[in-house]
Protein backbone atom coordinates (compact mmCIF):
# COMPACT_ATOMS: atom_id res chain seq x y z
CA UNK A 1 0.00 0.00 0.00
CA UNK A 2 1.38 4.04 -0.79
CA UNK A 3 1.92 5.29 2.80
CA UNK A 4 -0.72 8.15 3.43
CA UNK A 5 1.21 11.82 4.34
CA UNK A 6 1.36 13.29 7.56
CA UNK A 7 -1.82 15.53 6.51
CA UNK A 8 -3.65 12.49 4.75
CA UNK A 9 -3.39 10.50 8.38
CA UNK A 10 -4.83 13.27 10.31
CA UNK A 11 -7.84 14.00 8.05
CA UNK A 12 -8.54 9.98 8.27
CA UNK A 13 -8.24 10.06 11.93
CA UNK A 14 -10.22 12.85 12.97
CA UNK A 15 -12.96 11.35 10.65
CA UNK A 16 -13.29 7.77 12.33
CA UNK A 17 -12.53 8.68 16.19
CA UNK A 18 -12.36 6.36 18.36
CA UNK A 19 -12.41 6.56 22.37
CA UNK A 20 -10.52 5.00 25.31
CA UNK A 21 -9.49 1.56 24.94
CA UNK A 22 -11.62 1.63 21.92
CA UNK A 23 -8.87 2.42 19.36
CA UNK A 24 -8.43 -0.43 17.11
CA UNK A 25 -9.24 0.68 13.83
CA UNK A 26 -6.93 3.62 14.77
CA UNK A 27 -3.90 1.25 16.14
CA UNK A 28 -4.47 -0.52 12.49
CA UNK A 29 -4.62 2.79 10.79
CA UNK A 30 -1.36 3.74 11.92
CA UNK A 31 0.40 0.73 12.15
CA UNK A 32 -0.37 -0.54 8.52
CA UNK A 33 0.91 3.15 7.25
CA UNK A 34 4.30 3.09 9.22
CA UNK A 35 4.61 -1.11 7.60
CA UNK A 36 3.75 1.15 4.95
CA UNK A 37 6.67 3.88 5.29
CA UNK A 38 9.37 1.26 6.55
CA UNK A 39 10.34 -0.50 2.84
CA UNK A 40 14.17 -0.97 4.62
CA UNK A 41 13.10 -2.85 7.65
CA UNK A 42 14.96 0.21 9.77
CA UNK A 43 11.55 -0.27 12.48
CA UNK A 44 11.01 -2.83 14.92
CA UNK A 45 6.79 -2.81 15.79
CA UNK A 46 5.88 -3.92 19.47
CA UNK A 47 1.98 -4.45 20.45
CA UNK A 48 2.19 -5.49 23.80
CA UNK A 49 -1.43 -3.92 24.49
CA UNK A 50 -4.93 -4.11 22.31
CA UNK A 51 -4.54 -0.92 21.22
CA UNK A 52 -1.80 1.70 20.50
CA UNK A 53 1.86 0.77 19.28
CA UNK A 54 5.40 1.18 20.44
CA UNK A 55 7.51 1.52 17.52
CA UNK A 56 11.20 0.96 17.70
CA UNK A 57 13.96 2.80 15.78
CA UNK A 58 17.55 1.37 16.83
CA UNK A 59 21.23 2.64 15.45
CA UNK A 60 23.64 1.70 17.90
CA UNK A 61 23.64 0.93 21.80
CA UNK A 62 22.75 3.72 23.36
CA UNK A 63 20.08 4.92 25.05
CA UNK A 64 16.67 5.87 23.82
CA UNK A 65 14.98 8.48 23.02
CA UNK A 66 10.76 8.87 24.26
CA UNK A 67 8.57 10.82 22.02
CA UNK A 68 4.99 10.11 22.90
CA UNK A 69 1.39 10.92 21.12
CA UNK A 70 -2.30 10.07 22.03
CA UNK A 71 -4.47 8.36 19.50
CA UNK A 72 -8.12 8.55 21.56
CA UNK A 73 -10.96 10.66 20.87
CA UNK A 74 -13.73 12.11 23.20
CA UNK A 75 -17.24 11.36 23.51
CA UNK A 76 -18.21 15.02 21.63
CA UNK A 77 -20.17 15.64 18.95
CA UNK A 78 -18.58 17.29 15.99
CA UNK A 79 -19.53 21.08 15.10
CA UNK A 80 -17.44 21.98 12.72
CA UNK A 81 -18.51 22.11 8.82
CA UNK A 82 -15.03 20.34 6.97
CA UNK A 83 -14.69 18.30 4.13
CA UNK A 84 -12.93 15.67 6.98
CA UNK A 85 -15.43 16.19 10.18
CA UNK A 86 -16.19 13.18 12.29
CA UNK A 87 -18.25 10.37 11.26
CA UNK A 88 -19.30 9.21 13.80
CA UNK A 89 -20.59 11.03 17.62
CA UNK A 90 -17.07 10.85 18.93
CA UNK A 91 -14.66 13.90 17.83
CA UNK A 92 -10.48 14.91 18.32
CA UNK A 93 -11.97 17.44 20.32
CA UNK A 94 -8.70 17.87 21.68
CA UNK A 95 -6.13 17.44 19.20
CA UNK A 96 -4.85 14.03 19.41
CA UNK A 97 -5.27 13.43 15.92
CA UNK A 98 -2.85 16.13 15.32
CA UNK A 99 -0.76 14.98 18.05
CA UNK A 100 -0.22 11.34 16.17
CA UNK A 101 0.39 12.53 12.89
CA UNK A 102 2.85 14.72 14.17
CA UNK A 103 4.54 11.84 15.31
CA UNK A 104 3.86 9.90 12.47
CA UNK A 105 5.83 12.63 10.57
CA UNK A 106 8.80 12.30 13.10
CA UNK A 107 8.64 8.61 12.66
CA UNK A 108 8.85 9.48 8.64
CA UNK A 109 11.58 11.65 8.93
CA UNK A 110 13.62 9.55 10.58
CA UNK A 111 13.66 6.75 8.69
CA UNK A 112 14.35 8.87 5.37
CA UNK A 113 17.60 10.87 7.23
CA UNK A 114 18.75 7.91 9.59
CA UNK A 115 19.70 10.02 12.58
CA UNK A 116 22.34 8.22 14.68
CA UNK A 117 20.33 8.29 17.50
CA UNK A 118 17.88 5.03 19.37
CA UNK A 119 14.69 6.50 19.64
CA UNK A 120 11.08 5.38 20.97
CA UNK A 121 7.81 6.04 19.24
CA UNK A 122 4.62 6.01 21.52
CA UNK A 123 1.27 5.81 20.12
CA UNK A 124 -0.85 6.17 23.24
CA UNK A 125 -3.92 4.82 23.93
CA UNK A 126 -6.89 6.08 26.77
CA UNK A 127 -5.33 9.56 27.76
CA UNK A 128 -8.51 10.81 27.95
CA UNK A 129 -9.50 8.76 30.72
CA UNK A 130 -8.61 5.36 32.17
CA UNK A 131 -4.91 5.88 32.35
CA UNK A 132 -3.26 4.48 29.12
CA UNK A 133 0.14 5.10 29.89
CA UNK A 134 0.35 3.09 32.93
CA UNK A 135 -1.48 0.81 30.98
CA UNK A 136 0.45 0.16 28.61
CA UNK A 137 3.29 0.12 30.78
CA UNK A 138 2.28 -2.30 32.81
CA UNK A 139 2.46 -4.81 30.17
CA UNK A 140 6.65 -4.53 30.87
CA UNK A 141 8.15 -3.57 27.47
CA UNK A 142 9.56 -0.39 28.60
CA UNK A 143 11.45 -1.94 30.74
CA UNK A 144 13.01 -3.79 28.00
CA UNK A 145 14.39 -0.50 26.88
CA UNK A 146 17.26 2.24 28.11
CA UNK A 147 14.99 5.30 28.44
CA UNK A 148 16.98 8.27 28.58
CA UNK A 149 14.20 11.04 28.48
CA UNK A 150 10.94 11.14 27.49
CA UNK A 151 9.37 13.83 25.34
CA UNK A 152 5.40 14.81 24.02
CA UNK A 153 3.41 18.03 22.79
CA UNK A 154 -0.28 19.48 23.31
CA UNK A 155 -1.66 21.54 20.87
CA UNK A 156 -3.64 24.83 22.01
CA UNK A 157 -5.48 27.62 20.96
CA UNK A 158 -4.59 29.53 23.99
CA UNK A 159 -1.84 30.53 21.77
CA UNK A 160 -0.61 31.81 18.72
CA UNK A 161 0.07 29.92 15.58
CA UNK A 162 4.00 28.94 16.17
CA UNK A 163 4.30 29.68 19.85
CA UNK A 164 6.15 26.71 21.95
CA UNK A 165 5.28 27.16 25.67
CA UNK A 166 6.72 25.19 28.75
CA UNK A 167 7.93 25.66 32.17
CA UNK A 168 10.12 23.92 34.33
CA UNK A 169 8.38 21.75 37.05
CA UNK A 170 4.86 21.83 37.19
CA UNK A 171 3.74 22.36 33.79
CA UNK A 172 0.37 20.24 34.67
CA UNK A 173 -2.14 19.04 37.25
CA UNK A 174 -2.46 15.86 38.85
CA UNK A 175 -5.71 14.96 37.82
CA UNK A 176 -7.79 12.50 39.59
CA UNK A 177 -10.98 11.17 38.20
CA UNK A 178 -13.72 10.48 41.21
CA UNK A 179 -17.44 9.08 40.76
CA UNK A 180 -19.50 9.47 43.89
CA UNK A 181 -22.59 7.44 43.93
CA UNK A 182 -25.63 8.37 46.15
CA UNK A 183 -28.32 5.53 47.48
CA UNK A 184 -31.62 6.65 49.18
CA UNK A 185 -35.14 5.63 48.20
CA UNK A 186 -37.46 6.85 45.47
CA UNK A 187 -40.67 8.44 46.29
CA UNK A 188 -43.35 10.13 45.06
CA UNK A 189 -43.08 14.42 45.03
CA UNK A 190 -46.20 14.97 46.90
CA UNK A 191 -44.93 12.11 50.08
CA UNK A 192 -40.90 13.08 50.62
CA UNK A 193 -41.26 12.08 54.20
CA UNK A 194 -41.62 8.01 52.71
CA UNK A 195 -38.36 8.36 50.77
CA UNK A 196 -34.96 9.63 51.40
CA UNK A 197 -33.62 11.81 48.64
CA UNK A 198 -30.77 11.03 47.18
CA UNK A 199 -30.26 14.28 44.93
CA UNK A 200 -30.87 16.61 47.62
CA UNK A 201 -28.17 15.04 49.44
CA UNK A 202 -26.31 15.22 46.11
CA UNK A 203 -27.11 18.91 46.42
CA UNK A 204 -25.56 19.05 50.09
CA UNK A 205 -22.35 17.02 49.13
CA UNK A 206 -21.26 19.89 46.60
CA UNK A 207 -22.50 22.67 48.68
CA UNK A 208 -19.72 21.50 51.29
CA UNK A 209 -17.43 20.49 49.31
CA UNK A 210 -17.51 24.25 47.85
CA UNK A 211 -16.56 25.13 51.02
CA UNK A 212 -13.26 22.81 51.48
CA UNK A 213 -11.94 23.61 48.99
CA UNK A 214 -12.19 27.55 49.41
CA UNK A 215 -10.09 27.10 52.22
CA UNK A 216 -7.16 25.38 50.01
CA UNK A 217 -4.28 28.06 49.87
CA UNK A 218 -2.62 26.14 47.04
CA UNK A 219 -3.75 25.94 43.57
CA UNK A 220 -6.99 23.30 43.66
CA UNK A 221 -9.98 22.28 41.46
CA UNK A 222 -12.89 20.11 42.29
CA UNK A 223 -14.44 20.12 39.30
CA UNK A 224 -17.92 18.66 38.55
CA UNK A 225 -18.67 17.23 34.50
CA UNK A 226 -22.09 15.18 35.35
CA UNK A 227 -24.75 14.47 37.13
CA UNK A 228 -27.01 12.07 36.83
CA UNK A 229 -30.45 11.61 38.47
CA UNK A 230 -34.07 11.34 38.20
CA UNK A 231 -36.24 9.84 35.87
CA UNK A 232 -39.51 11.37 35.95
CA UNK A 233 -40.80 14.52 37.28
CA UNK A 234 -43.03 13.49 39.67
CA UNK A 235 -40.65 11.07 41.23
CA UNK A 236 -38.05 12.27 43.88
CA UNK A 237 -34.90 9.97 43.34
CA UNK A 238 -33.60 6.97 45.16
CA UNK A 239 -29.76 7.43 42.95
CA UNK A 240 -27.70 10.37 42.27
CA UNK A 241 -24.43 10.08 40.61
CA UNK A 242 -21.47 12.60 39.88
CA UNK A 243 -18.30 12.20 37.99
CA UNK A 244 -15.88 14.78 38.53
CA UNK A 245 -11.76 15.61 38.55
CA UNK A 246 -9.70 16.76 41.46
CA UNK A 247 -6.85 18.72 40.09
CA UNK A 248 -4.25 19.39 42.48
CA UNK A 249 -0.40 20.92 41.83
CA UNK A 250 0.20 17.15 44.15
CA UNK A 251 -0.81 13.91 43.57
CA UNK A 252 -0.70 13.63 47.56
CA UNK A 253 -3.21 16.49 48.20
CA UNK A 254 -5.32 14.89 45.35
CA UNK A 255 -5.29 11.88 47.95
CA UNK A 256 -5.80 14.01 50.77
CA UNK A 257 -8.93 15.77 49.56
CA UNK A 258 -10.54 12.97 48.74
CA UNK A 259 -10.39 11.55 52.29
CA UNK A 260 -11.85 14.72 53.51
CA UNK A 261 -14.91 13.84 51.29
CA UNK A 262 -14.94 10.34 52.15
CA UNK A 263 -15.54 12.50 56.13
CA UNK A 264 -17.93 14.66 54.88
CA UNK A 265 -20.32 11.78 52.65
CA UNK A 266 -20.32 9.84 56.26
CA UNK A 267 -21.90 12.83 57.70
CA UNK A 268 -24.41 13.70 55.30
CA UNK A 269 -25.33 10.18 55.53
CA UNK A 270 -26.23 10.31 59.42
CA UNK A 271 -28.32 13.51 58.49
CA UNK A 272 -30.20 12.03 55.84
CA UNK A 273 -29.75 8.48 55.77
CA UNK A 274 -28.98 8.66 52.27
CA UNK A 275 -25.88 6.12 51.83
CA UNK A 276 -22.64 6.65 49.29
CA UNK A 277 -19.94 5.22 47.38
CA UNK A 278 -16.69 6.46 46.33
CA UNK A 279 -14.97 5.46 43.03
CA UNK A 280 -11.64 6.48 42.40
CA UNK A 281 -10.52 6.42 38.76
CA UNK A 282 -7.54 6.96 37.12
CA UNK A 283 -4.85 9.20 38.88
CA UNK A 284 -3.00 11.44 36.86
CA UNK A 285 0.34 12.18 38.41
CA UNK A 286 1.60 15.78 37.49
CA UNK A 287 3.47 16.73 34.39
CA UNK A 288 7.28 17.48 35.31
CA UNK A 289 9.06 18.84 33.09
CA UNK A 290 12.96 18.64 33.53
CA UNK A 291 14.88 21.91 34.89
CA UNK A 292 18.04 20.62 32.97
CA UNK A 293 16.13 19.82 29.90
CA UNK A 294 14.55 23.16 30.01
CA UNK A 295 17.87 24.82 30.34
CA UNK A 296 18.57 22.95 27.38
CA UNK A 297 15.79 23.00 24.89
CA UNK A 298 14.33 26.29 25.40
CA UNK A 299 17.35 28.19 24.11
CA UNK A 300 17.04 26.20 21.28
CA UNK A 301 13.67 26.49 20.24
CA UNK A 302 13.80 30.45 20.94
CA UNK A 303 16.03 30.02 18.04
CA UNK A 304 12.98 29.26 15.42
CA UNK A 305 9.81 29.79 17.59
CA UNK A 306 8.72 31.98 19.76
CA UNK A 307 8.95 30.64 23.22
CA UNK A 308 7.43 31.64 26.12
CA UNK A 309 7.36 29.99 29.88
CA UNK A 310 3.83 30.00 30.53
CA UNK A 311 4.16 28.94 34.22
CA UNK A 312 1.70 25.75 35.65
CA UNK A 313 -1.91 24.32 33.94
CA UNK A 314 -4.59 23.15 36.04
CA UNK A 315 -5.05 20.88 33.10
CA UNK A 316 -4.59 17.04 33.40
CA UNK A 317 -2.00 15.00 31.03
CA UNK A 318 -1.28 11.16 31.00
CA UNK A 319 2.33 12.27 30.31
CA UNK A 320 2.63 12.83 33.66
CA UNK A 321 3.44 9.21 34.04
CA UNK A 322 6.11 9.23 32.21
CA UNK A 323 7.58 12.26 33.62
CA UNK A 324 7.65 10.44 37.15
CA UNK A 325 9.58 7.73 35.42
CA UNK A 326 12.34 9.46 32.76
CA UNK A 327 13.62 13.27 32.44
CA UNK A 328 11.12 14.60 30.75
CA UNK A 329 10.09 17.87 28.69
CA UNK A 330 6.78 18.66 27.54
CA UNK A 331 5.55 22.21 25.78
CA UNK A 332 2.00 23.33 24.60
CA UNK A 333 1.90 23.92 20.78
CA UNK A 334 0.07 27.20 20.17
CA UNK A 335 -2.21 26.81 17.11
CA UNK A 336 -4.47 29.45 17.13
CA UNK A 337 -5.18 31.75 13.98
CA UNK A 338 -7.45 34.30 16.14
CA UNK A 339 -9.73 31.94 17.17
CA UNK A 340 -10.31 30.61 20.71
CA UNK A 341 -12.17 27.71 21.57
CA UNK A 342 -10.60 25.82 24.06
CA UNK A 343 -9.71 21.99 24.17
CA UNK A 344 -12.56 19.48 24.39
CA UNK A 345 -14.76 22.53 22.39
CA UNK A 346 -16.44 20.87 19.68
CA UNK A 347 -15.47 23.50 17.36
CA UNK A 348 -11.91 22.85 18.31
CA UNK A 349 -9.72 22.39 15.37
CA UNK A 350 -6.02 23.28 14.52
CA UNK A 351 -5.55 24.18 11.38
CA UNK A 352 -3.94 21.06 8.88
CA UNK A 353 -0.27 22.94 9.30
CA UNK A 354 -0.36 22.53 12.28
CA UNK A 355 1.51 19.00 11.93
CA UNK A 356 4.52 20.78 9.92
CA UNK A 357 4.94 22.80 12.78
CA UNK A 358 5.07 20.46 15.58
CA UNK A 359 6.99 17.68 13.95
CA UNK A 360 9.93 20.90 13.52
CA UNK A 361 9.67 21.57 17.02
CA UNK A 362 9.94 17.70 17.71
CA UNK A 363 13.00 17.84 14.74
CA UNK A 364 14.76 20.34 16.64
CA UNK A 365 14.18 18.75 20.09
CA UNK A 366 16.17 15.40 18.34
CA UNK A 367 18.51 17.36 17.33
CA UNK A 368 19.42 18.52 20.60
CA UNK A 369 18.96 15.97 22.88
CA UNK A 370 21.76 14.07 24.98
CA UNK A 371 21.75 10.21 24.91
Amino acid sequence: MKPLSPTELRHTLHRNPEIAFQEFKTTELIVNNIRALDRKNQLKIHQPYPTGALIEYKINEDPYLLFRADIDALPIKEENEIDFKSQNEYMHACGHDVHTSILYSLLKETIENNPAKNILFFFQPAEESGGGAMKFYDTGIFETFNISQAFALHVTDEYTFGTVASTPGVLFASALEVDVDFYGVSSHVAFPDEGKNAFNAMRLFLDEADKMKSVISEPFIFGIGKIESGFVRNIAPGHAKIQGSVRSLRAKRALEFLAKIDELLAKIKDTTGVNYTITKGAHYPEVIVDETLFKKLSPVLSEKFKFIDCGYKMTGEDFGFFSQKYPSFMLWLGVSEGERYGLHNPKFLPPDKSVELGKNVFMEILSAADM
